[in-house]
């Protein structure tokens, strides 16, 4: 791939992977890391894509498999221990109130699977049906974790 496509791809992408990786990692210097190895790995494909959402889905499963690999790492699992507050570098990009703020970091609360489900449907305006594809699970098993987000959130902040 071009380095020209790749600048256009990452301009029209780079925020939302971003976020997805800080939704993954907590931490705005892994997740800049996860972001530049995503794109590595575009520059490094000889893949085709159809349209502009097939190149995003191809991204964030991407983009997920870095964070996970990152997370498996033994660098990681020995060395790293971050708060679960949100920094102000995320928040920054997101805007918002001391309410969303709240909301947002009792999200980076949240077990994995339904954190990063909650992120692609309530952020990125994902179905639980194109979230399952992306994770390799079903759409069922998706919804149950959007259920078991919300009725999580609901616990913790109460009617918000």
């Amino acid at each position: 791939m071009n380095q020209h496509m790749v600048r256009e791809i990452y301009e029209r992408h780079a925020d939302n992977i971003y976020r997805l990786c800080y939704s993954y990692l907590k931490n705005g210097a892994d997740a800049q890391d996860a972001l530049q190895n995503t794109f590595v790995k575009l520059m490094r494909t000889e893949k085709e894509f159809d349209s502009v959402e097939h190149e995003k889905a191809w991204l964030i499963v991407t983009a997920g498999n870095t964070c996970k690999d990152f997370l498996k790492s033994f660098w990681h699992k020995t060395t790293v221990s971050y708060d679960d507050n949100i920094s102000d570098d995320i928040f920054d990009e997101i805007g918002g109130s001391d309410d969303d703020r709240e909301l947002l970091e009792e999200i980076l609360k949240l077990p994995t699977n339904i954190r990063v489900s909650i992120y692609l449907h309530y952020y990125e305006g994902y179905s639980s049906a194109e979230i399952g594809k992306m994770l390799k699970k079903g759409d069922g098993t998706i919804r149950g974790y959007l259920a078991k987000g919300r009725k999580l959130l609901k616990e913790r902040l109460g009617e918000f």
